[in-house]
């Protein structure tokens, strides 16, 4: 028999030579340890997206920066025009201008409809046969007037007003604007002889414009104080100096201290005022003769 030199302690099986060495305690030796930088598994993964992510970001800025800069001298591209509204037509074939034609002649001026609305000129002279005309028509009787107002325009030669009439047809559910070119000279004939309501409008309008309606029957102002100066709805009318100049006309005069001690009662809503002109002053406010200073 030979003789049997294997070490006590040397028993088991035989491992496959895979290239690394480990000492009995199970540590590896140090030709078994990856190199020191060497990533692994997902590590490497990882750090592969990184780099694959800044190749990207890199090639688009190259792009990028190899386009050409716009010429400054190029012409820009036409802007899309807006759509135009609606503009007025003329209306002088209206079977209504028509039958006023027919009826008055050169009376009955330009005419134009817009959104439905018919507008016809008419001569101040002729205003109130027009009216009454239209009023006792058998085809469209107006026969209510919804509204009675004015326009200035001071840069217009033939006559710088528009005396306006608004009416409408009940039974026939149609409306008609009729307007009269005047002056503050020439003014206009009252219609109220065929419309009673015309009665305020007309008052109005010469209350705030200054347009005198002949053979009205009370032709006073009807919003403003009656010793007020000039018409507020004219457009190179100075409502601010005029109003400064009513006011110091007619509110008391009033010490500084006084002034402040009614700012502040009003402040605190205090109704009780002790001193006679505090007294006169809330009657005159409650009377409808506010102040409104500009830097109210």
């Amino acid at each position: 028999m030979s003789e049997d030199t294997k070490q006590p302690g040397s028993e088991g099986p035989n491992r496959p030579d895979d290239g690394t060495i480990s000492d009995s305690s199970g540590t590896p030796s140090p030709s078994a340890i990856p190199p020191a930088g060497e990533l692994a598994g997902a590590d490497a993964e990882k750090a592969a997206m990184v780099e694959q992510a800044k190749s990207r970001v890199a090639a688009v800025k190259e792009s990028l920066a190899g386009e050409k800069p716009a010429d400054p001298g190029a012409p820009k591209p036409p802007v899309k025009k807006k759509e135009e509204g609606p503009k007025p037509t003329d209306a002088s074939e209206h079977p209504l201008v028509k039958r006023l034609k027919a009826k008055f002649g050169e009376a009955i001026g330009d005419a134009s409809e817009f959104i439905g609305q018919l507008s016809v000129y008419v001569d101040r002279e002729r205003i109130v046969e027009v009216c009454d005309f239209l009023k006792r028509d058998e085809k469209t009787p107006f026969d209510y007037l919804s509204d009675l107002t004015c326009v200035h325009y001071p840069d217009r030669g033939d006559g710088s007003f528009e005396v306006v009439y608004n009416l409408f047809s009940i039974s026939s559910n149609e409306r008609v604007r009729l307007k009269a070119k005047t002056s503050e000279e020439a003014g206009i004939e009252s219609v109220t002889g065929v419309w009673p309501a015309a009665n305020w409008l007309e008052r109005e309008v010469y209350d705030l414009f200054g347009i005198r309606f002949a053979n009205h029957p009370d032709l006073r102002r009807l919003l403003l104080p009656p010793d007020w100066e000039g018409y507020p709805l004219r457009k190179d009318f100075p409502l601010e100096f005029i109003e400064n100049a009513w006011t110091e006309r007619h509110l008391p005069e009033m010490t500084q201290v006084q002034i402040e001690q009614l700012h502040q009662r009003r402040a605190y809503g205090l109704e009780i005022l002790s001193v006679p002109q505090e007294r006169l002053m809330r009657d005159i406010f409650r009377g409808g003769k506010e102040v409104m200073p500009k830097d109210k």
